[in-house]
């Protein structure tokens, strides 16, 4: 018993108390991994084209909020959701391939949830 509790106090409740645990999303989108890579921000790369990867960004964003800047060429769109700041950034590796970083702040905190849940609905959302 006490090994089991040690194994999973390792695996589980360790990282989360030292704040760096990293987020693995999968089976929502598509099988694609990410990862926090700070206490607001979410990324993973994607192979997905580019153009359906903004396109659906920016319906997601028009979904949540309103959309205060966007720019196709340099890969960013900053939004606003409720009383949310958020800020996606499109990062081009390969031709096939697009970083997606997406960050979210609540009242100037980590809306880590937020941030999650616009990766997930990015991803899902292309056509």
């Amino acid at each position: 018993m006490k090994k089991g509790f040690s194994i999973a106090f390792v695996i589980f409740i360790l990282p989360v108390l030292c704040g760096c645990l990293p987020l693995v999303i999968g089976a929502a989108a598509g099988g694609l991994g990410a990862y926090a890579i700070s206490k607001d921000t979410v990324q993973g790369d994607s192979d997905k084209d580019f153009d359906s990867l903004w396109e659906s960004a920016i319906d997601v964003c028009r979904q949540y909020g309103r959309i205060q800047e966007e720019n196709i060429s340099t890969g960013y769109i900053e939004a606003s959701a409720d009383s949310s700041k958020i800020w996606i950034r499109f990062i081009r590796l390969t031709r096939s391939t697009t970083r997606i970083r997406i960050s979210a702040r609540k009242h100037h905190f980590p809306d880590m949830d937020l941030a999650q849940d616009l990766f997930v609905k990015i991803i899902s959302g292309v056509k």
